[in-house]
């Protein structure tokens, strides 16, 4: 790979680039007092909910959560990975992208290759869809599945004759060609030494990147023969729990796709195309995983998950279901389409036509609903025993649920099945709020603000606040919920000096607490302008909270059972006036 960007690099461009003329060139923007607004691009909305901050560099969405700075802007809305984006910003503001130095030309150079000899490998399958002598038998079977010729150029689909060396012999004697191939799991070494192909008499389909790069190939056999499907194995260029075929294709169509339907295979996505579903892509012969999931909702908010109506469909959407949960956030759907028996996409597609087939994808099954059936078949929800299995089958899953409306909603379907009070629920699912002694209770800083809510926001308004913060380490062991988070924005300032608002909220980019620290900063604060004041009396606080908690841990344990440090540590402790002697 090119190698890690430099964080320094990160915060500077974030600190070079004006996030109000990146999103403004991209959805218009209105002046909104201090703010700029505008309706929400990641959600259909009528009343603007969708604020943009010039002076925090960041942009939050009230009304479905979106949040980010430029870079996660370009990320959501143009679908880029991280390192496009970034390398997107740094082209519009001048700047060359650096690269540390622990990934070595070579390694670039090399994966280079990969890609060249991925391309002249694709293009040696096309070639023999075409010119083999017996091409024809894979043209019919094309032919018989209903496929065009469009369609098989759209997707670059090609043949691997039958034989052991086809593609040896295309790439003749050129051993850094065959190391690569090898390398890609084209070839095969054989127990003597030799090298061998290893598609043979399959349809081939070439996997390619988000930029339409081949980063490998699935073959299908003509026939009955096993395995049905082979994919290429896991390589420097491709690995298979991210990919998804069809996504390259599906996004070429329409850059504005609404939804995604995950489907079985290749020949599915293929065959959906050819009557118009472009919106149809596969797992690699995996589950759908996490960055699977994360993929998907980089280019759209609903996900359809089309599996066969038996029960090992239904097993298997029930594995999509469990994966899908953590990164259900506000904004996000999922759905689930079962299949009637002995239907696969492409038959039910030419059975009932792209209208119907349509509407049975935007009807599908919600997530809620598959949820809450599928557990309440496993118990008897008429008796006491049977609702507090549900609760505790449900538990574990919706503690998988990120904070959201949704999750609120999901606890609500829960109390009206179960019939347990709410309260209680809401305590078995998230568990008890237990009050703190007195040591470690917080005082309110300003308003109904907690004191450690309020020093997060303080910091989130003026970064540049962190300098004066004395160590850490005087209030880090305080047992007060936040204090850590507190800790480790107060050190990521201290270590970057001019790290913007942007910069520190984009540092925790994919972390839990992201979603939370971007609802702080886009609140307004409710003091006046004496933030410093404000920040040193909320820090001064805690270390005043930290040492009665440390004190009384002291005294719990009783003087005669003190170290001699301990004892120094107590006199200081309690102070001059109050010396301990033996």
């Amino acid at each position: 790979m090119a190698g890690r960007i430099p964080q320094t690099f990160i915060d500077e461009l974030l600190n070079r680039v004006d996030i109000v003329d990146v999103i403004d060139a991209r959805v218009p923007l209105k002046k909104a007092g201090r703010e700029f607004s505008a309706c929400c691009p990641f959600h259909n909305e009528k009343t603007p909910s969708f604020t943009v901050s010039q002076a925090k560099q960041f942009y939050h969405c009230f009304g479905c959560g979106a949040h980010g700075s430029a870079i996660g802007f370009l990320m959501d809305y143009e679908h880029m990975e991280f390192p496009e984006a970034v390398e997107e910003l740094a082209r519009a503001a001048g700047l060359e992208v650096p690269r540390e130095a622990g990934a070595a030309r070579q390694d670039q150079q090399r994966l280079d290759n990969h890609f060249t000899l991925l391309e002249r490998a694709e293009r040696f399958y096309r070639n023999q869809l075409r010119e083999h002598p017996q091409a024809s038998k894979a043209i019919e079977y094309l032919k018989n599945r209903g496929l065009s010729g469009e369609v098989a150029k759209q997707f670059a689909l090609g043949y691997a004759p039958p034989g052991w060396d086809n593609l040896l012999r295309h790439l003749g004697s050129d051993a850094q060609a065959q190391k690569l191939a090898l390398e890609l799991g084209l070839l095969i070494r054989r127990d003597d030494g030799g090298l061998y192909d290893r598609f043979r008499d399959r349809i081939m389909f070439p996997i390619r990147d988000r930029r339409g790069r081949t980063i490998a190939f699935g073959g299908r056999v003509l026939g009955d023969e096993k395995p049905k499907y082979m994919n290429s194995p896991e390589s420097a260029v491709f690995h298979k729990g991210e990919q998804l075929y069809g996504l390259f294709e599906a996004r070429k169509v329409n850059q504005k796709l609404e939804r995604l339907l995950v489907v079985e295979g290749y020949m599915d996505v293929v065959a959906l195309a050819q009557f118009g579903m472009n919106n149809a892509v596969a797992t690699l012969g995996t589950a759908t995983t996490p960055e699977h999931l994360e993929r998907l909702y980089r280019t759209v908010k609903e996900v359809v998950f089309c599996f066969d109506g038996d029960n090992a469909g239904r097993r298997a959407a029930w594995r999509a279901l469990e994966n899908a949960l953590p990164a259900l956030r506000d904004g996000r759907e999922a759905r689930f389409l079962f299949l009637p028996e002995g239907e696969d996409p492409d038959s039910l597609i030419r059975k009932i036509g792209f209208e119907d087939f349509l509407r049975n994808t935007v009807e599908s099954i919600p997530l809620s609903q598959f949820f809450y059936e599928h557990l309440t078949r496993q118990v008897d929800i008429s008796t006491r025993e049977g609702r507090a299995h549900l609760v505790e089958m449900a538990r574990p899953l919706l503690e998988k649920l990120p904070d959201s409306v949704f999750r609120d909603l999901m606890l609500d379907r829960l109390t009206e099945i179960s019939g347990v009070n709410e309260e209680k629920l809401r305590k078995r699912i998230q568990g008890p709020e237990t009050t703190p002694p007195p040591a470690q209770q917080a005082a309110p800083a300003t308003g109904r603000s907690p004191l450690v809510r309020t020093a997060i926001r303080l910091l989130l308004e003026q970064p540049g606040l962190a300098q004066e913060c004395p160590d850490t380490a005087r209030f880090r062991d305080l047992r007060l919920a936040g204090v850590p988070l507190l800790c480790e924005l107060i050190d990521i300032l201290k270590d970057s000096p001019h790290l913007s608002t942007a910069g520190l909220l984009d540092r925790m980019r994919g972390r839990s607490e992201s979603s939370h620290l971007a609802k702080l900063a886009a609140q307004p604060m409710e003091i006046a302008d004496n933030y410093g004041e404000e920040f040193s009396g909320a820090i001064q606080r805690l270390i005043e909270q930290r040492n009665y908690q440390r004190s009384s841990e002291l005294i719990a344990k009783g003087y005669d059972n003190l170290t001699e440090t301990e004892k120094t540590e107590w006199s200081q402790l309690l102070g001059p006036r109050h010396p301990v002697t033996d």
